[in-house]
């Protein structure tokens, strides 16, 4: 493919990809591969420039773009190649038009910029939001140790005990460590969320939001598959890819429960009141992982916030009942609004008058209203709340 012709796939996919945004369709990641499936003649060099392209002009758009034209063409004023190759030759795309004009830059949507302003994320820490996430992985004690595992790359040891990020783009799914169980992609931030549970040996675990299981199979190397852990969800499809991952990680401790929405109790009845420990890793905007999805900034808006942090409520009530007293119910949001993190815990603490913060003693992150806030800018991780509840009944 010439220069002109990767701009031009990279616009055709870049307008797939607004109006997924716009219908609920698929995510970035799953055009761009389903696009070179279909063009085989594009080689390796082609597909990751191409792809480069993509995920540049989506991080240079603040609100959802009109075209991929217009988002290409904004993605041009930080690149000087890009513009001179609209010249209509070839398979290229075609020459500017009069007034033609890129797409309006910035880091969200206004609505969206605002409320990340009055959660205290703007400027450098807004900005990092949509930096390129760096390959973070999690070796599992199961299998393995960090002090004696033997990787293709050594890698950089992190602050979480597992921890190890490894350059981006990094082949880690060739390796054999990672066939056999050894090591988990995971980001830095989701393992120390993890570490706020304290999961042990013997312990009864919820993950109630377990989706594909990253979070649940942590927590069973903590247990050291000793105990009780049940993962739980609603998403069938995304459930049903645990099962596979438990089996190559050595993870035999877990039960996995697909719930009914609206339901939920239903299917843990048999647990109510006899958790030690509930991880709710709530349904949430996902604004801290931006640097991964970029686009799904384009597909929030004010009234499916709303939806979220009703939802955020419901499965904190819903995690309270499965307590036993003194266990530990740890509240997770890959967000940094407040109003999915700070607010939402306060609002349940004034709810339930026996609930209490319970301290963390996390090797990253800084207070934010009764729990703790992760941030790329601070903490070079996914951004993320983290608090700890207890009931002292």
């Amino acid at each position: 493919m010439t220069p002109a012709a990767r701009v031009q796939a990279a616009i055709e996919l870049l307008d797939e990809i607004i109006a997924a945004a716009s219908g609920g369709g698929a995510p970035a990641d799953r055009l761009v591969a389903n696009y070179f499936k279909t063009r085989r003649y594009a080689g390796s060099k082609d597909r990751r420039a191409v792809r480069e392209l993509v995920f540049g002009a989506i991080r240079a758009c603040g609100p959802m773009p009109k075209s991929g034209r217009a988002a290409m063409l904004s993605f041009a004023e930080t690149d000087s190649t890009i513009t001179p190759l609209f010249d209509g030759s070839g398979h290229g795309p075609e020459s500017l038009g009069q007034g033609e004009k890129p797409a309006k830059g910035g880091i969200a949507p206004d609505w969206l910029v605002e409320r990340l302003a009055a959660s205290d994320i703007s400027g450098d820490e807004a900005a990092a939001l949509l930096d390129r996430a760096p390959l973070d992985i999690r070796v599992n004690t199961l299998k393995a140790d960090r002090a004696s595992i033997e990787l293709p790359d050594v890698g950089e040891l992190l602050a979480a005990p597992q921890a190890v990020r490894l350059p981006a783009g990094t082949a880690v799914q060739s390796w054999s460590a990672f066939r056999e169980g050894q090591i988990e992609i995971q980001d830095h931030g989701s393992q120390i969320a993890c570490l706020a549970v304290n999961a042990k040996p013997g312990d009864t675990v919820i993950d109630l939001c377990a989706g594909a299981g990253g979070k649940t199979l942590s927590l069973a190397a903590s247990m050291e598959n000793s105990g009780r852990l049940i993962a739980s969800d609603t998403d069938r499809g995304r459930l049903s890819q645990l099962a596979p991952r438990a089996e190559r990680a050595g993870a035999g401790v877990i039960e996995a429960r697909l719930l009914d929405p609206g339901k939920e109790l239903e299917a843990l009845d048999d647990l109510t009141g006899a958790a030690d420990a509930v991880l709710v890793d709530a349904p949430c905007s996902g604004t801290g992982t931006w640097r991964r999805n970029p686009e799904s900034r384009w597909r929030l808006t004010p009234v499916r916030l709303a939806r979220l942090v009703e939802t955020q409520a419901n499965l904190l009530r819903l995690a309270a009942q499965l307590m036993k007293p003194g266990g530990r119910l740890v509240y997770v949001t890959c967000s940094l609004l407040d109003e999915e993190g700070a607010e939402q815990v306060s609002a349940f603490l004034t709810e339930h008058g026996q609930w209490t913060r319970k301290q963390l003693d996390l090797p990253l992150g800084t207070h934010r209203g009764e729990g703790y806030r992760l941030t790329p800018h601070r903490d070079q991780t996914d951004g993320f709340f983290i608090a700890c509840l207890e009931n002292s009944c």
